[in-house]
């Protein structure tokens, strides 16, 4: 069973409002209130289909990339979950180590039905590691379909948590980026300018360093010392952030495309986003159908 935790807005209300437009369309009758109950299912149908359709493709169309050497931007991962290092994230549940959760807690009423309390997910970053390397994963922003389910019983209390742990085989699509990598672009000749710029601006400490004779100026050999100074920092600068790791990070993208986490298998959740695109395109064909019929027995 596919389970969707977090929805975007947009997700969440759709039904609501299709469901809100049928009941409207059927107790209006004639006139004005079927014309806008029709016309609202008609617009929402058409919103679903083209959303859920543009995520199927998504997931279908997104080549999986190798964590090493994926393009930055919009990337497919899969690979295996493991926590950071520090601290490991423990459930509230049961104090075991998790890489995120999400938990709903639910009080029993005298009726015998549950009444929903609170809820509450985690938003710690967790690592996806592939053959090739590792990338860290912001699940701010994602929607996340997990299906590891943990129901705990306490008295009247009902604890329902759903949770990615270590070694899980995860899912993601999102933003592609790489932190630290180096700029090919780097002008060492422009940074070499711009170091001697800011020296001569504090020219009593250009003085200090560079005055050998002291008599209070630069002349020509003691300004090429303070050149061959300024190329020798600017080299061991370039060494350095060369030398620096590179931090890959899986987050939410940019606009209106997808983001999910998901340790289910991207086929079948570009199957279950396929079939939403059926619903929905049932849903259109249903409403200017009978907005036809209504046109044509003249209800409107």
């Amino acid at each position: 069973m596919l389970v969707q935790l977090r929805h975007r807005p947009t997700d969440v209300i759709l039904p609501f409002v299709q469901f809100g437009a049928v009941v409207l369309a059927l107790s209006a009758g004639e006139g004005p209130g079927a014309v806008t109950g029709l016309g609202v299912l008609l617009a929402t149908g058409l919103i679903g289909w083209k959303r859920a359709l543009r995520h199927a493709r998504l997931i279908a169309d997104t080549p999986t990339s190798r964590i090493a050497s994926a393009a930055q931007g919009y990337t497919e991962l899969r690979g295996r979950g493991q926590p950071l290092d520090g601290t490991p994230l423990r459930s509230p549940i049961n104090g075991l180590p998790v890489l995120w959760y999400r938990v709903l807690i639910e009080q029993r009423q005298r009726d015998g039905k549950w009444k929903r309390e609170t809820a509450d997910e985690s938003d710690a970053s967790f690592l996806l590691e592939d053959a090739s390397g590792q990338c860290v994963v912001d699940p701010e922003g994602a929607d996340m379909m997990v299906k590891r389910c943990d129901v705990v019983r306490r008295g009247d209390m009902r604890y329902t948590q759903w949770s990615l742990i270590r070694h899980d085989r995860i899912y993601v699509l999102g933003d592609f980026a790489t932190l630290g990598s180096v700029n090919t672009d780097f002008d060492f000749s422009a940074q070499v300018r711009e170091l001697l710029a800011s020296w001569k601006a504090d020219h009593p400490g250009l003085l200090a360093r560079f005055d050998l004779d002291g008599n209070g100026e630069i002349d020509v050999r003691e300004w090429e010392l303070a050149r061959s100074q300024a190329r020798r920092e600017v080299r061991r600068l370039h060494e350095e952030v060369m030398a620096a790791p590179e931090v890959h990070v899986m987050r939410r993208p940019t606009g209106r495309r997808l983001y999910l986490i998901s340790d289910h298998d991207p086929a079948r959740i570009a199957r279950r986003y396929r079939a939403l695109a059926i619903f929905h395109a049932a849903v259109v064909i249903a409403a200017a159908a009978a907005t036809a019929w209504f046109a044509q027995i003249g209800v409107f």
